[in-house]
């Protein structure tokens, strides 16, 4: 008999785990006392292991283990070893769960840390490694899992893993066999789109620290691939195509990016990391200066006089104008002394951007539409009317940054002024004042936010104040966070979620997120147990949470990391405010809040809120348990058990200034809770009508709520059958409140304008308009983050290369490879997943086998859009990873994997795929070209 056979019988006998048990070391005394240890153990758990197969998720087989490894008979570090080895044979999500979340039982019960308790101290860093690579296989095979709300193997197994990689600390350790292997293993992970972002993270960083021990060859084609001796012959008659001297195509798309992501990383308020972009775009299209400045700007007007033609985006148009004249200008200010290409001399940049300015001035009917967008009658020094305020605007923010002198100004053209002067600058003059001073003072401590409507409205129309403008904000939220001074900051909060262009001038200028970051502490931190005055302290803390709120919700943030120095903030104490709790499930200070507040609210022996209230509760506490304080306050109410005009008076009091910064979760948890209890949808439904009115609802609130409202009430009736729900349910008062907040019109409509699934495929649809703008020569654009609300990343590129094989077929190659390079290449949002890895590795290989099947002349076109492709895309992705390792210091991985490696994989994949015509004519096409090679040196050997 085996352990096996014994650990089978015992199961199937039903003996308990401590019966088991006895029985195994019995038979280990008498059996197996010549065997080591760690064998023992290994075959001790995979004798249960082993059961799972047959019996999946079992929780008595789950017992045995539990058992052995309290016993000490098993110890945690074989356990691992011996389960991660074995998990691939384990393909259910309810097993693999269980035994993850035993690991993580027992190592937490331990109080080790996991060097000692996952892994073994003895084990040596290649072993721990092996263990790590199984980990990863693991969670690789959790997110292909079907979901299941009882066992989320994705989250343990995701945790598991972080536990394991934190063992490996010395990394020089690590032979170049076993990194590459882990490598292997990781990177397709890496590409899957449900990979959670802790371990996408954590995974990268280690990937990229292995890179650096591949061996002294790796090191220095790495090396060398970095450094300024990067080739940039790619692009002259080769095999990545022809980069003209005209491309309104790759620079409007980049443009574009800047703009709409305003907000992300490498977006145009992360200035360093937009820069990366342009030194990257002009590397990789081996541009010269004033060919590079004069298609930067032409691509600038041509999408501002775009946005300009749509009268309904006219808000659109002034965010652009505002871009070019004031930001964009700073921009190529950073860009020229960060920037440093072989053979090009600092003293080349100023002719190269008068040269571009004096092209730019010819197209004058573009520069009449951008006129279009300056509403403001700007006047000059005496008094005179700017003809030409667009341009300049332009040349003023170029002078101001620095990019052109006076002398070129005066000299440009009879109808420029070199003494253009903005009316808040008048303004600032007037008083006696510098700008910033001026500013300043006019938005002190003392300024009513609701007062300064007219100032800001002036400010916006007048970019070269914005700069100053932001860099005030930024300077009010930097020094608040470590002093929690809240008062500055509730104050600024303010200026920002109530005055939209304020926030949008803000964005161009700073990064939002280290903005977040520090209110998110002020939340996170703040108590007001010793403050003088609770009431007020409250509502600036109010201010704050709206703020962040309404940024959120705007920008679309909700993946992004917020960090204030080493300090690693989250955004879930917002989103708990969404949530309806269970009364029993609220532990410590959450439950004491709710007890406080409930009795505060809903006590008829109480009247007001005391100071005594505010002081015993943080602020954090009191915004996770307002919904459900309001829905346990409903069903007493509902029942009978609470007096209506209580719980009427107790609703009162979130319409109050202490308590209107906690209605967007309240709200929300509402609507979310009434799809669930139709016996409650009347109640429920008047109090979010009493919540949304708009003389207690902030604007901005409403705007926040407005498309959650209008999703909740898709139809005119409930989603309940109950008939005496349905008979007192009118979702038009509520309906009509969100539709105001979005600016819609209002009434009575039997089919209510939401935002519906536009009629064909909405994904084909945005790439066809993109193709067809850049055939007609206008600015394209393309909203990938839209695309992927209707698709997967993997359909969003197969679908996008459909459409780009039927262009190349009937216009050539050129518009096609710069679109796709595009969309490959430049970093996506947080929420977007790098594009570049998952062609090269999931969607290339079916292309691949496509164009095999295809006749020789189609076959022909689609080899070259694919060798034309890859070898572009590539090599912008190094331009990419060179540009921020200069610019900005930074050696992480922005597009999923280093550009060495996907490449290396790459010429591996087709070396391996003999028997494909394609493969092969891709390989020898890509190892002949010498401007690819010199990059990618591993083609030369592998070919």
């Amino acid at each position: 008999m085996s352990l096996i056979e014994l650990t089978r019988n015992a199961f199937q006998s039903g003996l308990s785990a401590s019966k088991w048990l006895s029985l195994c070391k019995l038979y280990i005394a008498r059996d197996l006392n010549s065997v080591l240890h760690n064998d023992v153990e290994s075959a001790l758990c995979n004798s249960v292991l082993v059961l799972f197969q047959r019996y999946p998720g079992d929780i008595h087989l789950q017992s045995y283990l539990k058992q052995a490894i309290q016993d000490g008979t098993l110890s945690l570090a074989i356990f691992v070893t011996t389960f991660l080895s074995a998990a691939t044979s384990l393909q259910d999500a309810a097993t693999l769960d269980i035994l993850c979340k035993t690991v993580l039982e027992y190592h937490y019960m331990s109080g080790l840390p996991p060097n000692g308790s996952v892994v073994s101290f003895n084990d040596s860093p290649g072993m721990i490694l092996r263990t790590v690579q199984n980990g990863v296989k693991l969670v690789q095979t959790a997110c292909t899992l079907p979901t299941s709300p009882y066992h989320q193997v994705s989250t343990s197994s995701s945790e598991l893993l972080i536990l394991l990689m934190s063992t490996i600390t010395d990394v020089s350790q690590i032979s170049t066999t076993d990194a590459i292997l882990f490598l292997d293993a990781a990177n397709p992970l890496m590409q899957l789109p449900q990979l959670s972002e802790d371990v996408r993270h954590v995974l990268e960083n280690f990937s990229l620290s292995l890179t650096y021990i591949l061996g002294d060859d790796a090191k220095a084609a790495h090396e060398a691939q970095m450094m300024h001796t990067l080739q940039l012959a790619l692009g002259k008659n080769d095999i990545g195509g022809s980069n003209a001297d005209r491309d309104i195509i790759t620079c409007s798309l980049l443009l574009y990016n800047l703009v709409s992501h305003r907000a992300d990383d490498f977006g145009s308020g992360d200035g360093d990391r937009a820069v990366v972009l342009l030194i990257a775009l002009i590397r990789w299209t081996s541009w010269k200066p004033d060919t590079f400045y004069k298609q930067l700007f032409q691509s600038a007007i041509t999408c501002l006089a775009q946005e300009a033609s749509l009268r309904d985006r006219h808000g659109s148009a002034l965010l652009w104008r505002t871009f070019i004249v004031g930001r964009l200008p700073q921009l190529l200010a950073r860009f020229e002394k960060a920037v440093d290409i072989e053979g090009m001399s600092d003293s080349e940049w100023r002719p190269a951007m008068q040269h571009a300015v004096s092209s730019l001035m010819q197209h004058s009917d573009l520069l009449q539409k951008c006129d279009t967008v300056c509403q403001n009658n700007e006047t000059d020094s005496t008094g005179s009317p700017i003809q030409h305020v667009f341009m300049s605007e332009l040349l003023h923010g170029l002078l101001t940054a620095g990019l052109i002198d006076h002398v070129y100004v005066t000299q440009a053209s009879p109808f420029q002024q070199s003494d253009y002067v903005s009316k808040v600058h008048i303004d600032a003059q007037d008083h006696g004042q510098e700008l910033e001073a001026y500013l300043e003072s006019r938005f002190a401590l003392d300024m009513n936010t609701e007062d300064l409507t007219p100032l800001v409205e002036k400010i916006w129309q007048d970019p070269s104040s914005h700069a100053t403008f932001a860099e005030i904000i930024a300077k009010k939220f930097l020094s608040a966070a470590p002093s929690l001074d809240l008062e500055t900051l509730g104050h600024v909060c303010k200026i920002l979620y109530t005055h939209e262009h304020a926030l949008e001038i803000v964005s161009l200028y700073v990064r939002l997120s280290e903005l977040m970051a520090s209110a998110l502490t002020i939340i996170q931190d703040y108590d007001c147990e010793s403050v003088g005055d609770p009431q007020t302290a409250v509502t600036h803390i109010g201010d704050v949470v709206i703020f962040l709120q309404a940024t959120l919700g705007r920008y679309h943030l909700g993946k992004s990391r917020f960090m204030l120095n080493e300090r690693r903030l989250t955004i879930d104490l917002l989103n708990s405010a969404t949530v309806i709790y269970r009364i029993d499930d609220l532990k410590g200070d959450d439950a004491a809040a709710f007890n406080t507040w409930f009795k505060a609210l809903f006590d008829s022996q109480i009247e007001g809120i005391e100071d005594s209230v505010l002081r015993s509760t943080r602020p954090r506490n009191l915004l996770k348990i307002a919904a459900t304080v309001l829905s346990h306050a409903i069903n007493l109410s509902v029942t009978g058990k609470m007096d209506k005009s209580v719980f009427d008076n107790g609703v009162q009091y979130f319409l109050d200034k202490l308590l209107i910064w906690t209605v967007e979760g309240v709200i929300k948890a509402l609507l979310t809770d009434m799809k669930h209890k139709p016996f409650l949808i009347k109640t429920y439904t008047d109090v979010v009508q009493l919540l949304l009115k708009p003389y207690s609802c902030p604007q901005p609130v409403l705007r926040m709520l407005a498309n959650t409202v209008l999703r909740s009430l898709q139809n005119d009736k409930p989603p309940m059958d109950d008939k005496f729900s349905r008979h007192h349910f009118n979702p038009t008062p509520i309906r009509n409140v969100a539709l105001a907040a979005l600016g819609l019109p209002t009434g009575e409509l039997h089919h209510p304008p939401v935002i519906a699934s536009p009629l064909g495929n909405p994904v084909l649809q945005a790439i066809r308009n993109t193709l067809a703008s850049a055939r007609a020569g206008k600015a394209p654009s393309l909203d990938i983050d839209r695309c992927l609300h209707w698709t997967n990343p993997t359909k969003f590129l197969f679908s996008l290369w459909t459409e780009l094989s039927l262009a190349s077929t009937l216009y050539g190659l050129e518009t096609p490879r710069r679109i796709a390079t595009y969309i490959l290449t430049t970093p996506q949002a947080s929420r977007s997943p790098p594009f570049l890895p998952i062609f090269l590795h999931l969607v290339l290989p079916t292309l691949i086998v496509t164009a095999d099947q295809l006749v020789p002349p189609e076959q022909t076109v689609a080899v070259e859009l694919l060798v034309s492709v890859v070898s572009s895309a590539l090599t912008s992705a190094l331009h990419v990873e060179w540009a921020l390792l200069s610019a900005c210091k930074e050696q992480r991985v922005v597009l999923g994997q280093p550009a060495l490696a996907m490449a290396r994989r790459l010429g591996e994949d087709l070396r391996r795929k003999t028997n494909s015509p394609t493969s092969n004519v891709i390989a020898q096409r890509l190892a002949s070209s010498s401007s690819f090679t010199s990059n990618f040196p591993m083609f030369t050997a592998d070919f």
